[in-house]
């Protein structure tokens, strides 16, 4: 029996993978800040609940050691995030450092705290939540983008460092989910910058809402169990049609005509 080790599993994405991993028949341990939050994670069986906040470092070396007193892991699911929205000059300095704690440094300290177990065993496999705004330009989302953007590069150049023990690493972007992701993001909008923001929203059509939780989990899933030399999983009909036509137009144009839709 395989196991995953989850990062924020209490909500969304990574609640919807601990489920369905243990469905599939593998072990779970899903960290989250707040372990009432998984009190009905807990009650599946294989499923195991630990406390984690990936912006402490302590905790993390101590979720690390009592997740593999409980055995070996096969796939580390670093999915703890949250958003930030709204014009650069609008963020505070603290709302800054903080985001980049969680989205960025959080994953790679996790990632970091079990490198030494994969080396041991020669294999193991990393698989990180990105987002659309990893790919491509987001307006008024900037900061968040930057740490997904963070995350996407950093893992393109931990493939060969890693490459040399048999370790994979993957990442999962998708676009919106239906989940608690917008009402958990901290979104600050001055009002000399609302109409473009609304432009901004209305072009990438932000309100539908394409992907449910378990829709983008199948495709964790996958990355995890497909044995392909894959690095990015594009996950969601929304991220693909604009990933798609970000590829097309390439990077100047794509954010020549963006601009353009926004500041017109």
């Amino acid at each position: 029996m395989k196991t995953i080790f989850i990062t924020g599993a209490s909500t969304g994405l990574g609640k919807a993978a601990a489920v369905l991993f243990q469905n599939r028949g593998w072990k779970v341990i899903a960290t989250m800040r707040d372990v009432a939050k998984g009190a009905d994670l807990a009650k599946l069986s294989n499923v195991s609940v630990l406390p984690l906040d990936v912006t402490d470092p302590a905790q993390i070396e101590q979720a690390v050691a009592h997740a593999l007193e409980l055995g070996a892991v096969d796939v580390v699911f670093n999915n703890a995030g949250y958003g930030l929205g709204g014009p650069l000059e609008n963020l505070t300095d603290a709302q800054i450092v903080r985001l980049f704690d969680t989205n960025m440094l959080g994953t790679i300290r996790v990632t970091k705290a079990f490198i030494p177990h994969f080396k041991a065993r020669r294999q193991g496999l990393f698989i990180a939540t990105t987002s659309m705004a990893g790919l491509m330009p987001v307006p008024f989302n900037t900061i968040y983008n930057a740490s997904k953007v963070a995350i996407e590069g950093w893992t393109e150049g931990m493939v060969p460092e890693l490459g040399l023990f048999g370790i994979g690493i993957k990442t999962v972007a998708p676009g919106i989910i239906q989940s608690q992701f917008g009402e958990n993001a901290i979104w600050s909008v001055a009002e000399e910058y609302k109409q473009g923001f609304e432009r901004s929203m209305a072009h990438f059509d932000f309100q539908s809402y394409f992907s449910t939780p378990e829709m983008i989990a199948d495709v964790v899933y996958e990355a995890a169990t497909d044995g392909k030399n894959q690095l990015r999983y594009v996950a969601g009909d929304d991220v693909n049609k604009h990933f798609a036509e970000y590829q097309k137009l390439g990077r100047q144009a794509y954010v020549d005509q963006l601009a353009e839709k926004i500041t017109k």
